[in-house]
């Protein structure tokens, strides 16, 4: 093969091989986000099923509690913190700011507490504090005995203030 002519390939070959591989580069590209899109699905699904399992673990249905807080309607009681004692010991105690207030007052509701406790009979402690129309503190508490069976018990606080011709403090199954 004469010089000339193994020159003549050689460009050739230089000019038609970065084409080639442009083409062989952007497919492979599309190829390895195709994987990573894959790749990324199935840690979210792998995120989702060990939330599930951490939920089980940790709240296993035979001894799940969760406690929530809402204010009675037309109370004018600005609630300020609410404390819970379940069987003696401090289960929850939360401050509240005024966005949280304001939720509360327009019927929202508020998981205070989510925790495991055997089946049985235990008692429950509930304080609040606050202040009333006319700028006074307020503090009140109330013990509850409550039975928890084997499934999941799921119990309501209704809070209000003196003035609202309600219980300070009543509680119920959810």
């Amino acid at each position: 093969m004469s010089r000339a002519l193994l020159s003549l390939l050689c460009l050739l070959a230089g000019v038609f091989a970065p084409a080639w591989s442009d083409d062989t580069y952007r497919q492979q590209m599309k190829g390895l986000d195709e994987q990573v899109q894959e790749v990324k699905s199935d840690v979210l699904s792998i995120a989702a099923e060990l939330n599930q399992l951490q939920e089980r673990l940790l709240y296993p249905s035979d001894t799940h509690l969760a406690v929530f807080v809402a204010l009675a309607a037309g109370t004018t009681l600005r609630l300020d913190a609410v404390q819970l004692r379940i069987d003696g010991q401090p289960a929850a105690n939360y401050i509240y700011s005024f966005k949280e207030l304001e939720a509360l007052q327009k019927g929202g509701v508020q998981r205070i507490y989510t925790g495991n406790v055997t089946t049985g009979d235990h008692a429950i402690e509930i304080s609040l504090n606050g202040k009333l129309a006319n700028g006074k503190d307020y503090t009140h508490s109330e013990h509850f005995a409550f039975s928890k069976a084997v499934k999941p018990k799921l119990m309501g606080v209704t809070l209000a203030g003196p003035d609202s011709g309600q219980p300070a403090v009543s509680i119920g199954d959810w």
